[in-house]
């Protein structure tokens, strides 16, 4: 079989046609199904190059495989949507069947994204997913969830102002969008930038969340209300509106450089920061972490051991 991972060059693949093989095989890499790349356009080309039977693999699950084989890949394999599977017969079961029946079986998981549709997988991840998704990524230092058992996750809007100063991060809600999440870089002490009513404020404009390096007050009444906010500090003490600051610039907050348009997620365990020039990548980079842990769970409830589904033992030193 001829394997044409990782080329995308028509001429290279071109001159490879001619050759005596029995398949022609499309393989998906790893670093492009996170990337959110299919294959598609490839398999369309090469089937109406040439008669040798076509298979495609990587990133397939029920949902895709049956418009793979409708486009004409002759074998179609699928690997992590059934060895990452909770249950790996009935998922197989499912493929199966959504290739017998050439339909497409909708997929909680093994679902890559792109640009267009971070937030839905952004929703089913934690903000532990994306840290080991970026190679063991850094939260913001010190910011913990005011209002607990909270999950978020969605666009940025940066702003930047001084301690007590809430002129800025209310002047923001009125600018934001639904959904984005205010990241407030308040020099990370008291007074407060933030309370109750602007909270209220946030939820009328439909905020996605709030984070703050810096104070926030009324956290009683904040709590029961149905809005994330993350802080560095509480405080009673209230600021005043200086009005001294700016909106939609770059921030840094312990080190984590933050711009307008990159995506936020924070849940109990913190806030970590997803640099928008590579969001899709490392939300199907978060999803693939989310998908193994699933399966390492369901070794463990069947009888086996986090040092045995790991296999800690390849790393000790042998005697």
């Amino acid at each position: 079989m001829l394997d044409f991972i990782g080329e995308a060059d028509e001429a290279e693949i071109e001159k490879f046609l001619a050759l005596s093989v029995n398949y022609i095989g499309i393989h998906i890499s790893i670093d492009e199904q996170m990337r959110g790349e299919k294959g598609g356009d490839l398999l369309d080309k090469l089937v109406g190059r040439t008669n040798i039977p076509v298979v495609i693999a990587g990133g397939i699950n029920s949902e895709t495989a049956a418009s793979y084989a409708s486009r004409g890949a002759g074998t179609v394999i699928v690997g992590g949507a059934i060895t990452k599977a909770k249950d790996p017969e009935a998922e197989t079961k499912k493929i199966k069947k959504a290739l017998q029946e050439n339909t497409s079986i909708a997929s909680e998981y093994f679902v890559r994204v792109d640009e267009k549709n971070i937030k839905s997988v952004l929703g089913k991840v934690s903000s532990a997913n994306m840290s080991d998704a970026l190679h063991r990524g850094l939260p913001l230092k010190g910011i913990k969830a005011v209002t607990s058992g909270k999950h978020m996750a969605g666009r940025a809007m940066t702003v930047r102002t001084s301690p007590g100063d809430w002129a800025k991060p209310v002047e923001a809600i009125d600018l934001a969008s639904k959904g984005d999440i205010l990241v407030i870089d308040a020099g990370g002490g008291a007074p407060a930038v933030w309370g109750e009513l602007a909270t209220h404020s946030a939820l009328q404009k439909g905020l996605g969340g709030i984070v703050i390096h810096g104070a926030v007050r009324d956290t009683p009444d904040i709590k029961k209300m149905d809005l994330p906010v993350f802080s560095s500090e509480i405080t009673p003490q209230a600021g005043e509106p200086k009005g001294f600051g700016e909106i939609g610039v770059p921030i840094v907050i312990s080190g984590v450089r933050i711009k307008t348009g990159d995506w936020i997620i924070g849940d109990d365990d913190g806030v970590v920061v997803i640099p928008k020039e590579k969001a899709a990548e490392f939300t199907n980079r978060a999803m693939d972490v989310l998908e193994r842990e699933n399966r390492i769970r369901e070794e463990i409830k069947e009888g086996s051991t986090l040092a045995s589904v790991a296999q800690l033992l390849m790393w000790e030193k042998q005697k």
